[in-house]
């Protein structure tokens, strides 16, 4: 199962925001949590239901959706 498979968009799950398969956990409160400095450790503490793949996940998905189309000027 590649990471990506982790990730889902449920309109009856958190109002269709992606989030981890089979949680309520969305993607972006991971993000959030890493980036406001929780280690990967404290993540997986505070949410036992999560694992070190879903944080892996959620940071390929966003790596994913930060690569948009470039437009080049003609």
């Amino acid at each position: 199962m590649s990471l990506l498979d982790r990730i889902v968009v449920n309109p009856e799950v958190v109002h269709g925001r992606p989030s981890v398969r089979g949680t309520r956990m969305r993607v972006g409160d991971v993000l959030s949590l890493l980036a406001a400095g929780a280690s990967e450790a404290e993540i997986l503490e505070d949410y036992p239901y999560l694992t070190a793949d879903d944080i892996r996940a959620c940071l390929e998905y966003a790596a994913a959706q930060a690569d948009h189309t470039i437009v080049l000027a003609s």
